[in-house]
């Protein structure tokens, strides 16, 4: 089965045949082939399943391109956004990391946000990540340009302040769970148009009020673990709304456990909750990995386990998902450790390398996974 990315890339339609190489075109569906017995290195097929064009590399069929507007293919560069190091107060951070998802490696400078900002959320098309909200509780929106350096730039305004918010996003419209107004924890959505700078508008309401989540996305559906509610109670609910389509949020299932501050990321097919806060239980730092089939309501299922980083930030590609910073499983050490997984291979995280300072609260915003 082909994979689509989950927040970004470029679109385009895909023929069959490859300049070069041998054509093999026509559709796939399960992995099966229309024309030769077998495929040789540089050919093409279409997955039906995917709705994705896709090249095999003489051992796996990847995909490399989109045929329809929002259809996500994975993005290179994963951005990870502010943070802090407490319990040092004056240590929030107004820093912007970037990582090249395919290469291991530690994070780079990319530039800065205009002053220091921790509990906000993101998002990403596939050109654009965006930051919106913060502590204290903001209504500010800002984005970057993913693939030119430099800092962020304001968009527009939510309706409301929040921070601990939700982020989510394909290829043009942005999702936007609010968290906390700054009082209270709240259940309101908003969403912006990506490609447009300007204010926020009402989206739906989710089925609970949410606080830290977590958010993943396929092309077309936005899947968000609610963290916890206003009664200050840890919920297991995940939710799930359709992006294009606007209106209150669905029931989609429930995580293995009640946890919040989870790292969430996604390709087109799956989503991916990494690491958990969990209270009052102990130790409140722990390490559970889960999965989700999003276009499948259902419950989370066990992926591996990592090194740690609840209240971290997560990017992906359409193959590889990456957790930067947070806390290390079991302690209370905040870390600039990041981990990666391949998205469709469940198993245990993967040492990638370390962002530029060690922070929680760090939000990831990547060009191929919907901005979470």
């Amino acid at each position: 089965m082909g994979y689509g990315g989950g927040g970004g890339g470029g679109g385009g339609g895909g023929g069959s045949g490859g300049g070069g190489g041998t054509g093999y075109g026509g559709a796939s569906g399960a992995g099966g082939y229309s024309g030769a017995a077998a495929p040789q290195a540089g050919a093409f097929r279409f997955n039906t399943d995917s709705s994705q064009l896709e090249i095999y590399d003489g051992n796996q069929w990847t995909g490399i391109l989109a045929t329809s507007p929002n259809q996500q293919t994975g993005g290179t560069r994963g951005l990870f956004l502010g943070g802090s190091n407490e319990p040092d107060p004056s240590a929030t951070y107004n820093i912007i990391d970037y990582i090249n998802i395919a290469t291991t490696g530690n994070a780079i400078d990319f530039g800065d946000f205009s002053s220091t900002t921790q509990e906000g959320a993101a998002l990403a098309s596939s050109t654009r990540g965006i930051y919106f909200g913060g502590d204290p509780a903001t209504n500010t929106i800002t984005f970057v340009t993913i693939a030119s350096t430099g800092d962020m730039a304001n968009f527009g305004d939510l309706l409301t302040t929040s921070k601990h918010g939700i982020g989510g996003a394909d290829r043009t419209r942005g999702i936007m769970f609010i968290g906390s107004d700054g009082s209270s924890r709240v259940n309101t959505i908003n969403y912006i148009t990506t490609a447009s700078t300007g204010d926020a508008v009402d989206f739906g309401d989710a089925t609970d009020e949410n606080y830290d989540g977590a958010g993943m996305c396929s092309p077309t559906r936005m899947v968000a673990q609610l963290g916890s509610n206003d009664a200050g109670s840890w919920t297991n609910a995940i939710d799930y709304v359709t992006i294009s389509t606007t209106g209150n949020a669905a029931d989609f299932g429930d995580q293995s456990g009640s946890y919040n501050a989870r790292c969430g990321y996604s390709n087109a097919v799956r989503g991916v909750m990494h690491g958990a806060y969990q209270y009052p239980a102990s130790p409140n730092h722990t390490n559970p990995i889960d999965y989700v089939t999003l276009a499948t309501l259902g419950n989370a299922l066990d992926f591996g386990d990592s090194s740690g980083r609840d209240q971290g930030g997560g990017v992906s590609s359409s193959t590889r998902g990456c957790a930067g910073g947070g806390y290390d499983n079991g302690t209370s050490t905040i870390a600039a450790t990041i981990d990666y997984v391949q998205i469709m291979t469940t198993g245990n995280a993967i040492d990638f390398g370390d962002l530029t300072q060690k922070r929680r609260h760090v939000q990831g915003a990547s060009n191929g996974h919907g901005g979470i």
